[in-house]
């Protein structure tokens, strides 16, 4: 099996890695690094997070629903995740379903406007 540059080195220096890529706003390199990583270590919250992060950035929205309902499933107190998944599905032009994610997401961060 070939090793590229996205996949070298232990699991903290990828994890540097595709933040640095993240933060120079190179999201597809950081979504690449970030795959491997979530593979390894699927329980792990923060890769997934920015992996979603990551796609949602590059308009990969099938794959940043997919990563951030796997996270809301998982906690469903995940304020972050929540919101998230409310504006990808906005993104996708699923308001009447964003609705409810942005709601909980709002209620978790102690916003409690009416709407």
């Amino acid at each position: 099996m070939e090793t590229t540059y996205y996949d070298q080195g232990t699991a903290a220096e990828r994890w540097e890695r595709a933040q640095m890529f993240f933060d120079a706003k190179d999201y597809a390199v950081a979504a690449r690094i970030l795959g491997g990583l979530v593979d390894e270590v699927p329980e792990q919250t923060g890769p997934r997070l920015l992996l979603a992060r990551s796609y949602y950035h590059s308009a990969q929205l099938g794959r940043a629903e997919a990563e951030l309902r796997v996270l809301v499933e998982r906690d469903p107190v995940e304020h972050y995740a929540r919101l998230m998944l409310g504006r990808t599905l906005q993104r996708q032009g699923r308001d009447d379903e964003a609705d409810s994610h942005l709601r909980i997401a709002s209620a978790l961060a102690g916003d409690f406007e009416a709407r």
